[in-house]
Formats: structure tokens, C-alpha cells, sequence
């Protein structure tokens, strides 16, 4: 099992996932969405890279 580095981060990124998920319109509920599909899971993940992307980005102006 993986150690978490900052446990206080793990919330943070639930919420981050779960803003991403409502953004691209998947409905994620708390715990466990083995349910999603591959497109599903894959345009959270995708949201949440451009999410990071675009902020690190501005950080750079």
C-alpha cells in the first residue's frame, strides 16, 4: 500500500477530482466508482491535467 507523503493532501485532491468530475459532467460518488467507464475515468483525469497544466502556466506570467 502507498504511504501517503502529506496525509492533509489526499482531501485536497478528493476535492480536486471531484471538481474535475463535475466540470466534464461525471457524477462520482464518495468511495469506490469501479462503475465508470473508461471515457469517464479518463476525461476526469484529463480535466484534472489541464486543470494543472493551466495553473502552472499562469504561475509562470
Amino acid at each position: 500500500m502507498a504511504k501517503h507523503v502529506v496525509p492533509e493532501a489526499k482531501d485536497a485532491l478528493n476535492r480536486f477530482k471531484m471538481e474535475a468530475a463535475n466540470e466534464v459532467g461525471v457524477n462520482l460518488k464518495q468511495g469506490y466508482n469501479g462503475d465508470l467507464t473508461a471515457k469517464q475515468a479518463g476525461s476526469i483525469g484529463g480535466q484534472m491535467v489541464k486543470k494543472m497544466i493551466e495553473s502552472y502556466e499562469n504561475s509562470m506570467k
